[in-house]
């Protein structure tokens, strides 16, 4: 149930969402889950999902506490999971605790738990109360969410520009528009996202590696997103440097078996998904990638396909970077779209952040 809570469940509650913010980069395709356990106002465990597979954080809070979990409030950023998949539910182990109140901030979207982990607790007569810190949560797992309620990813368009909207020169020269600290930021993004998506214009004219790369402190092996080029009629080069490192899938329009069979002979997996104009399916895709259990898509990618996402109305936020520079109207926009007649149809954005990063502004907006 939804009730009113106190400073103190607010305090624990912000704890276990920074506990949660540990695994920022590394849970796909689970979502982002901390938990403290509090006992006559002490903290007695805590713990924070780091990789699927491995313990749940309320598993790792519990571990922690030992028997000082007995009677013990439990706050954790998403409602315990009440069935088995590929860890036991965590719902009976806080059960098996003696537990006596659990506060989650949301309950989680997932249709096999859906209330029931809750449920299961109430049942068995433990004060459970959701609902605090409920968006602080939601915003953590947006991929998870969306996957969850639409079947498709969260869709984070990154785009580097000048402060007159261009992204390269006519003559395809885009590096650097912006400074080192920008592009540095650029890769945290990457290293959240479960895919990075970008179209083959991309790839052939700028031959990108899309990896994450200098972020530090790098105490082990940065976790790499599956790369995904939206290529309708094969033209991928089998020297791309992205073929280098991790994996890679292909959205084609026109299977070329010969041509398939060479890129998937250099560890490329093609996925065919024609649409009714010759080109890549995106709605589809996008459920692809759902089905492939990606949370977060991040697209880095050309006015075309960008211009392309937008019109389908599959874009959720734009992660603008704005250098300080003007390039001339002859340069490159963000968006190919086809120009308005009224401005009533213009993209209305809210803008969520604005903020100075080096040299350059990074601007975050959702679409209205």
């Amino acid at each position: 149930m939804q009730a009113e809570f106190s400073a103190a469940d607010h305090d624990f509650m912000a704890r276990a969402l920074r506990l949660a913010e540990r695994g920022l980069q590394t849970t796909t395709p689970n979502p982002r889950v901390g938990c403290v356990l509090v006992r006559a106002g002490e903290v007695v465990g805590e713990g924070w999902h780091a990789r699927a597979g491995e313990a749940h954080a309320e598993a790792l809070a519990l571990a922690a506490a030992g028997g000082a979990a007995r009677a013990a409030t439990a706050y954790v950023t998403l409602e315990p999971c009440a069935h088995h998949g590929r860890t036991p539910p965590c719902a009976e182990a806080l059960l098996a605790a003696g537990v006596e109140r659990v506060v989650a901030a949301m309950q989680d979207p997932n249709p096999l738990v859906a209330g029931r982990g809750l449920a299961r607790l109430q049942a068995a007569g433990v004060r459970t109360e959701w609902g605090l810190l409920a968006s602080q949560a939601a915003e953590l797992n947006v991929g998870f969410v969306a996957r969850m309620q639409r079947s498709r990813p969260w869709v984070r368009l990154k785009l580097a520009a000048s402060l007159d909207g261009k992204t390269a020169l006519r003559n395809g020269s885009s590096q650097w528009l912006t400074g080192a600290e920008a592009r540095r930021d650029g890769h945290r993004w990457r290293a959240r996202a479960c895919a990075i998506l970008t179209g083959i214009g991309t790839v052939r004219a700028d031959d990108p590696q899309l990896t994450v790369r200098d972020l530090a402190p790098a105490t082990e092996a940065l976790r790499q997103p599956l790369k995904v080029v939206v290529d309708s009629r094969l033209q991928l080069p089998l020297s791309a440097r992205l073929l280098r490192q991790g994996r890679l899938l292909l959205a084609v329009a026109v299977a070329d078996p010969q041509r398939v069979a060479a890129v998937e002979q250099a560890g490329v997996e093609v996925v065919v998904l024609p649409g009714l104009d010759g080109r890549v399916d995106l709605p589809r895709l996008l459920g692809e990638l759902a089905r492939r259990e990606i949370n977060e898509l991040h697209v880095e990618a050309g006015s075309r396909l960008s211009g392309a996402l937008l019109r389908a109305g599959l874009v959720d936020e734009l992660l603008l970077y704005l250098a300080p520079c003007l390039v001339g109207d002859a340069a490159y926009g963000m968006f190919d779209l086809p120009p308005l007649v009224s401005l009533l149809d213009k993209h209305k954005l809210i803008v969520r952040d604005l903020r100075q990063i080096g040299d350059d502004l990074r601007l975050i907006a959702r679409l209205a």
